[in-house]
Order: structure tokens, then sequence, then C-alpha cells
């Protein structure tokens, strides 16, 4: 594996959820896989877990990480191709790209959408220039349609948890105050379409995610009806994207209730809104399982890199 920037990097992801609990149970036994390379981390986009779990991750595999918060401390980058620079940017991604791969033998990068701009978003526009104009793996950290990252952990996280061969596993929108991306809930999608998992998504209407990612997913616009019977709920916001980007209405009775959880496990890739998305008594319960699959952040990322060392 030369890239990882989408779950469909992913072969086999059955093999890849084993092999990340074998990591998990010796983190350190890699040690000398990454001595002496470099992982540079490029944030454009505030983070947490994504950012001190892959720095983690790095050094479980004797990496050295270098972090970089790129909208403030860099200069600004442009990313348009013939484009005359005499405004707010003052380096091209051409250079950008080459210079850091000289000091970095991979590279993560954190880009969020702008959500006004579907057609720009929907290329890629940081991510695909990095990794055209990069000479060294790249890793996707958060992208404007993706965070495969954050997906590989959902799928060790349930597989841990799961008490049955074919869980019910529903992934349901929950109000927010802003508009918010839908790369998590894309690339969860993706990857619960490679599992072995009875998967439905709900939401209200208006709220569909992009056709191309659902797919032949069953969508159902009935919270109650699609939660019944759920061993897992996955909960995250996502703005439109049919009206994109937008707040179309904030549904407050789509918040997850005890109630409506029942027996099911609840997931969230965090942070969470309390009283919002979620209510306390859900996420201060046994029910919970956010800070495991926070955990599992870690052995995702260093799954990923490992791989791409031993393709080097």
């Amino acid at each position: 594996m030369k890239h990882y920037t989408s779950i469909h990097d992913i072969d086999d992801i059955n093999s890849w959820i084993e092999e990340a609990k074998a990591l998990k149970l010796t983190p350190l036994k890699h040690l000398e896989l990454g001595r002496n390379k470099t992982l540079g981390l490029l944030f454009f986009n505030s983070s947490l877990r994504t950012r001190l779990s892959t720095q983690k991750a790095a050094l479980n595999l004797g990496m050295n990480p270098i972090v970089m918060n790129v909208s403030g401390d860099a200069w600004g980058i442009e990313f348009g191709d013939g484009t005359v620079m005499n405004g707010n940017t003052a380096e091209h991604i051409k250079e950008a790209a080459a210079v850091v791969s000289q000091y970095c033998d991979i590279i993560a990068v954190r880009a969020f959408p702008t959500l006004t701009d579907k057609v720009k978003d929907e290329s890629e526009e940081v991510l695909n220039a990095f990794k055209k104009y990069a000479s060294v793996p790249l890793v996707n950290m958060e992208s404007a349609t993706g965070h495969p990252l954050q997906a590989l952990t959902d799928a060790i996280t349930i597989s841990e948890h799961k008490k049955k061969d074919k869980p019910k596993v529903v992934l349901s929108w929950a109000p927010h105050v802003k508009a918010l991306p839908h790369a998590v809930a894309n690339s969860f999608t993706q990857a619960m379409q490679k599992m072995d998992v009875d998967f439905v998504i709900t939401n209200p209407e208006g709220y569909d995610l992009s056709p191309d990612i659902v797919g032949d997913t069953p969508i159902i616009h009935n919270q109650e009806e699609a939660l019944k019977d759920a061993d897992f709920v996955y909960v995250k916001n996502w703005s439109s994207y049919e009206d994109y980007g937008k707040v179309v209405n904030t549904e407050p009775s789509w918040m997850i209730t005890k109630e409506k959880l029942g027996d099911a496990k609840f997931m969230h890739c965090l942070p969470v809104r309390r009283n919002v998305i979620v209510e306390d008594a859900v996420l201060d319960s046994d029910s919970s399982i956010v800070i495991q699959q926070a955990n599992n952040r870690t052995y995702a990322a260093q799954l990923v890199l490992k791989k791409i060392l031993e393709n080097a």
C-alpha cells in the first residue's frame, strides 16, 4: 500500500481488524520498523484525537513525528494551477509538497471541506494536490469527504464489542448547532459496507448522504423504526448534501436517549455535544463505548503507518 487516503485502500478489512488487535496487545513490537523515519503531520484544521493518536502511533513504531498547524504557522498555500498569485497565498502546493517530502518519509494531512462548494469539496483539492506533488506516501487524517482513519477505528471497535456474528449497526443523524461535514458518516458507511453487518442509515428527510456513498444501503427516515433491535448505534450529525452544507432543520427530537438506545452500544467519533447529540444518561452509562473507540484511534493509525513502512 503506497497511500491511505480512502477506506477503499483496505484490501481485506477483516484481516486488517485482526492485525490491529494484535498491535494493540504488543504496541511496541515493531519499534525498529520506523527508526530514523519521520512522519509529518499537517493540520489545516483543529484536532485532538487525530493529532495525539497519530503521533502516538508513530512513536510506537519508532518514528519521529513533526506537527505543523498549517493554517496558522505556514505561508498561505495556493492549490490552483496557472494562478496569478497576487492575493493572500504566498506558496504554491507544487513547492510546498516537494519540500515537505524532503523532510518527511510519510505525510499525513487534515483539511476540512468548504461546505459551500460541493464540486470543489468532492474534488478533494487539498488531499489530491498533496498526493500529486508529494514524492512520499500520504495519509488522510480527515479530508473534505472522508475520514478513513476514524472508519477503520470504528470497524475495530465493533469487532471487539460484538456479541453476534452479524450485528445490526445503525448510523443515525442527530441534531447539532452548526453545519458539519459528511466525512465521518461517509467513511463509516463505506467501512460497514465492507463488513458482515446488518447496516442501515437513519436521518430526517433532506439529510440523505451522497447516493454514491450510500449505494444499496437502506435509508430509513423513521428513527424509531431504524433503531429497533440495534446492536450498535453510531451517532453523527452532518449537514444537508442535497442543499449542500446547509442546516435544513435541527430536529431536536432526533437526539439519542437511553430509551431510544435500548440494549445497543453507543458510538460517536467525538467531540460530542452533550444533551444536543446525546443525553448524559447515555454517555455516562456502560452502553457508551466512545472512550474505548477513541483508544482504538492509535492502533488504526499504527496499522496504516506499519503497512506503508513495510511497503517502502
